[in-house]
């Protein structure tokens, strides 16, 4: 398996550069993070139209709703794939892409999708369209995956028939017709799976099993590594009374009726079946391949999002920033963000204090929250996103 990946994107305000400047002010943002990551790459956030305040804050809530889901669908989508891929990271891997590309190329190659997510749209129209997009991809995945799911398990119940043991396989092989009584008003014959080790046991406790057993009716069919199949012979005012009695002693009871031609009819299920499932298999893949780099493209879109409403809410206007993309690991992450704490504390204003090494720590005698950052994790004082696509 692939090490894991996580990814921040930062937003900081360009006055972090004495000048103003955004390309400093990007150089000391990429300075601070680069020892704990593998890299950091400027991130292009477009500038959206900017409603009410209020409006804003409505929707930064939105938006982490929003984020959440597409993270959910995105992981969904790729459990189906791992599970019609058997598992195979290998296999996996080829399929994850993104606009045909590998994930980390993706997002290092960031742009905003202009023709599916028009940016002079209103921020709240753009939202909505996101959030129609991953119910879609979530619904026409699911209903795919369901279809097939239902479609291998019937060809499993059909292989069980084919490849099972005698307690559970199809019999359409196995019993010569000669040997059921068919057609009588009066007695049946039934078919018991007796385990292996009892086989002695039946055939000297059959005949007095029930009333009205016929004497040494009973006939051995077949056998296999488990079970060995026998018919007996009886009256059916007793059929249920016996039946009832070989359960007791955990014996099987198959329900067979002869039928003419049966055996081939089976083969011709089984084949159409398997057909189907081959044909559906392949409509799941390729669906659920499309669907991922769909689910993930339109996550990172919600991501942007987040990081320039909360832009404006954290530093107002008129907008001056810089965005990066870090990359670093899971194990490295919680210091990149030490870091960035360290230098960056003082963009929060008393919202932030220091404890007696210097560090930076939130004060939890002031009640500021920000917008689409409330209930999520600990608060900082710059915009923050972390991620990590599975």
């Amino acid at each position: 398996m692939s090490k894991s990946t996580k990814y921040l994107l930062v937003s900081l305000p360009t006055s972090i550069s004495s000048s103003n400047d955004r390309e400093e002010a990007f150089g000391a943002l990429q300075a601070t993070a680069a020892k704990d990551s593998e890299s950091v790459l400027p991130f292009t956030i477009p500038e959206f139209k900017v409603g009410s305040l209020d409006a804003l804050v409505q929707q930064a809530d939105d938006l982490g709703k929003l984020e959440g889901a597409c993270e959910a669908v995105a992981n969904k989508v790729g459990d189906s794939l791992r599970t019609i891929l058997e598992g195979d990271e290998g296999k996996l891997t080829q399929q994850k892409t993104v606009n045909d590309k590998p994930v980390d190329q993706y997002l290092r190659s960031f742009n905003w999708n202009k023709v599916k997510y028009r940016a002079d749209r209103p921020l709240s129209s753009i939202i909505d369209i996101l959030q129609k997009e991953i119910t879609s991809i979530d619904n026409d995945v699911k209903t795919k995956y369901n279809q097939y799911n239902q479609v291998k398990t019937n060809l499993t119940v059909l292989q069980k028939r084919q490849t099972g043991n005698l307690s559970n396989k199809s019999l359409a092989s196995v019993v010569p017709p000669k040997l059921v009584v068919q057609d009588s008003e009066y007695i049946e014959t039934h078919l018991v799976a007796v385990p292996l080790q009892q086989t002695k046991d039946f055939i000297k406790s059959y005949e007095t099993l029930s009333s009205w057993v016929v004497p040494r009716s009973a006939v051995k069919i077949d056998s296999d590594d488990e079970f060995s199949l026998y018919s007996v012979t009886c009256f059916k005012r007793y059929s249920s009374e016996f039946i009832h009695k070989c359960r007791e002693q955990k014996w099987t009871p198959r329900d067979y009726k002869h039928k003419e031609g049966g055996k081939e009819e089976e083969k011709k299920e089984f084949d159409k079946v398997s057909k189907e499932e081959r044909k559906l298999w392949g409509e799941v893949l390729r669906l659920a391949r499309t669907n991922w780099g769909e689910a993930v493209m339109a996550w990172i879109h919600v991501l942007v999002l987040r990081v320039f409403v909360e832009t404006v809410l954290r530093y107002g206007l008129p907008l001056s920033f810089v965005c990066a993309l870090v990359k670093t690991s899971p194990k490295q992450v919680k210091k990149v963000r030490d870091s960035l704490d360290t230098n960056y504390s003082y963009l929060a204003g008393n919202a932030i204090g220091r404890d007696k090494k210097g560090r930076a720590i939130k004060d939890d005698s002031n009640d500021m929250q920000v917008a689409g950052q409330g209930g999520e994790g600990e608060y900082s004082a710059y915009v923050c996103y972390d991620f990590e696509i599975n």
